[in-house]
């Protein structure tokens, strides 16, 4: 009992509150396609999605403990790891169990909602197990893949297949709304490896703060986080967003704060804690906003 208690520090809980952000961008476009919403559905796509997560947490904890990455890395409160393997090496093992256990839940969730809508989504269900299982494992090690691969989760194939479980089909409109989780979470992601530059290189890691610079991996952050915003208003404009879609403009004003400090500190990680805490809160408020413009039409 006590190992498994230790074990949920390889999830990394308080962060897999992002699935849900992301979840109900999907239940939002759902819900404005069909004016209803299927409750049993929408929990076993919020499931999903949760297990995702924890699953992709738990693999990234494992390979890093096998490439003592985060023996060498500065942790931060938003990077770094749990730490859980370095001061307990012995639950390997059991944080790879939880990583396939939890992969398995959304590939079985799938195959289920496969099986009521049509087979034909299979291919983007396999290619989000793909991402589960190997962002840490590869992609890592692949700058362009390593920029998108999150985003691409927690967006277009999150968001999609949340949609696609509720109504059985793909639409435009829920296409431009992932795009927002798309923008963010890469950024996410790219934001938390400022901290990691000389840990990640020693690993041969291959990511741009690595390949081109604090710098200059600062404007492909604040491009992405403009990118947002301009999805959101242009989704409005053109249509194929509802205009209650603006509501997720409110965070520009700490997208501004952001900016701002990437700007002054891309080279001065501990001057940057306090914007990628920013950061965080503009992942999961920016979503849920939108979610909330897409439920009110």
């Amino acid at each position: 009992m006590k190992n498994w208690k230790l074990l949920l520090g390889t999830m990394r809980l308080p962060f897999v509150i992002l699935a849900p952000a992301c979840v109900l961008v999907g239940l939002g476009t759902a819900y404005w396609q069909t004016g209803h919403i299927n409750w049993l559905f929408s929990v076993l796509a919020l499931i999903a999605g949760i297990s995702a997560h924890i699953s992709v947490n738990a693999f990234n904890e494992y390979f890093d403990f096998k490439t003592e990455l985060d023996a060498h890395t500065k942790k931060t409160p938003f990077s770094g790891g749990s730490g859980t393997l370095q001061t307990h090496p012995e639950l390997a093992n059991g944080a790879l169990i939880i990583s396939w256990t939890t992969f398995a839940i959304p590939a079985l969730i799938g195959l289920y909602f496969a099986s009521v809508w049509g087979w034909w989504v299979l291919p983007l269900g396999l290619l989000g197990l793909v991402l589960l299982y190997g962002y840490t494992a590869w992609m890592v090690y692949q700058p362009v893949l390593c920029l998108i691969a999150p985003g691409l989760g927690f967006g277009p194939l999150m968001v999609l297949s949340t949609h696609f479980a509720l109504t059985g089909t793909l639409t435009w409109q829920a296409l431009i709304a992932s795009l927002v989780p798309f923008f963010l979470v890469s950024n996410l992601l790219l934001l938390n490896q400022f901290p990691d530059v000389e840990a990640d290189r020693s690993t041969g890691r291959r990511h741009y703060p690595i390949l081109l610079g604090r710098t200059i991996s600062g404007y492909i952050y604040i491009g992405f986080l403009i990118a947002v915003y301009l999805v959101i208003g242009a989704g409005v404009f053109f249509g194929l967003l509802p205009r209650f879609s603006l509501l997720a403009m409110l965070t520009l004003i700490l997208a501004v704060q952001i900016i701002r400090s990437v700007l002054k500190n891309s080279e001065n990680v501990p001057a940057l804690i306090p914007a990628m805490g920013q950061n965080v809160i503009v992942n999961l408020l920016t979503p849920v906003l939108l979610a909330i413009g897409l439920f009110i039409g």
